[in-house]
C-alpha cells in the first residue's frame, strides 16, 4: 500500500536535511521544543521521576503506574534517537501509552547518550537499570511476573543487546523483548538489505542519513561488527526471551528487523514479526495517534499476555 496520507503530508512539510556537521545539542533542543505540556499528556494513576542507583552509576528513570493496584508487571523502556537524540521527555507519550494499554508499570530509562558518553555507556545504563528494576521489585510494586524490555529504533538495539547480555550473565528474569523498527545492524552497506535501497529516499529516515546520524555512536567506539552494537550479528540467539519485532513497510531498517525475527525463530525462540503497512520509521513515536498505528500498543499487550 502507499505511504499513509497523513505521514506523506507531514513529510512534505519538512525542511531539507541540514548541510554540514550535525549539532547534537541544537537537534536535542529542537526535539524538546515540541514536547507538549504535562497537562496535555495522557493521564495515568501516577508518574514519578526517580534515580536508579546502579552498578553503572546513577541513572534517571521515569516510572509510569497505570492503575491503583498494589502490584504490576514491569516493562523497562529504552527510547530511540540514533543513540544521541531522544529523552524521557520526547518519548513520554510512548511510555504513557505502553503503561495504559499493557497495564504494566513502565520504567523509562534516561540513559547516557553519544557523543558525550562513549560506547558502551548507554548500553551499560540500560542493562544496569533492568537489573535494578528486578532488585528493587518490592519498592517498585513489581508482582514478580512480567519483566519485559521494549524500545524503538536505537532503543530496540539496546533491547536486543541487553537481552543477550543478560542471558550471557545468567540473569534470567527478562520475560519478553519488544522491538519497534529496531536498528540492529550498523553496517549500512546498501547491498546487505533490499529495504536500504527500496526505501532509500522520501520516507523520512533516508539511507544516506544513517551513517551521519549514527556517527556519534560509532565514533565513540561502537564497532558495527560487535554483536552488542549490531545484535543481528550474534551467532547464537537460542535461549533469548520471546520477541515481538515491529517493522514499517517504508523503513530502510525494515529488513534487518525482520531478519532478526526469522533468526530468533530458527534458534527456537518464540518470535513474532509484525510489519505495519503504509508506515515509515518512527511511526510509534510520531504517528501512534492514528488508529491504525495506535494498535501497536494493544498488539504489544496481546503479545505479552500470550507469552
Amino acid at each position: 500500500m502507499p505511504l499513509h496520507p497523513e505521514i506523506a503530508t507531514f513529510l512534505a512539510t519538512l525542511p531539507p536535511p541540514p548541510e554540514g556537521p550535525l549539532d547534537p545539542v541544537a537537534m536535542r533542543a529542537a526535539e524538546e521544543a515540541h514536547v507538549p505540556p504535562v497537562e496535555e499528556r495522557l493521564p495515568l494513576h501516577a508518574v514519578e521521576d526517580l534515580t536508579a542507583h546502579t552498578a553503572s552509576g546513577d541513572v534517571p528513570v521515569r516510572v509510569y503506574t497505570p492503575t491503583a493496584a498494589d502490584r504490576h508487571g514491569l516493562l523497562v523502556y529504552f527510547h530511540g534517537g540514533a543513540f544521541f537524540l531522544g529523552s524521557l521527555e520526547t518519548h513520554d507519550h510512548v511510555a504513557r501509552s505502553l503503561a495504559k494499554e499493557t497495564g504494566l508499570k513502565v520504567v523509562s530509562v534516561g540513559y547516557r547518550r553519544a557523543p558525550e558518553a562513549a560506547f558502551p555507556a548507554g548500553l551499560d545504563d540500560c542493562h544496569a537499570v533492568t537489573r535494578w528494576a528486578a532488585e528493587q521489585g518490592e519498592s517498585l510494586g513489581w508482582d514478580g511476573t512480567t519483566l519485559a524490555l521494549a524500545g524503538d529504533s536505537s532503543g530496540g538495539s539496546f533491547v536486543a543487546a541487553v537481552a543477550a547480555r543478560a542471558h550471557d550473565d545468567g540473569f534470567d528474569r527478562i520475560t519478553h523483548q519488544v522491538l519497534y523498527y529496531p536498528s540492529l545492524d550498523l553496517d549500512f552497506d546498501e547491498d546487505r538489505y533490499a529495504s536500504l535501497r527500496e526505501n532509500a529516499v522520501g520516507y523520512g529516515l533516508e539511507t544516506a542519513g544513517l551513517k551521519p546520524f549514527n556517527s556519534f555512536y560509532l565514533d565513540s567506539g561502537a564497532d558495527p561488527a560487535d554483536p552488542l552494537v549490531s545484535p543481528v550479528k550474534r551467532k547464537d540467539l537460542s535461549g533469548l526471551p520471546p520477541a515481538l519485532v515491529v517493522t514499517a513497510e517504508f523503513d530502510p531498517l525494515r529488513d534487518e528487523g525482520e531478519l532478526y525475527g526469522r533468526r530468533l525463530r530458527q534458534a527456537g525462540v518464540a518470535a513474532r514479526v509484525s510489519r505495519y503497512e503504509g508506515a515509515g520509521h518512527g511511526f510509534v513515536q510520531h504517528f501512534s495517534r492514528l488508529p491504525e498505528y495506535h494498535r501497536v500498543f494493544t498488539e504489544t499487550r496481546d503479545f505479552l499476555t500470550r507469552h
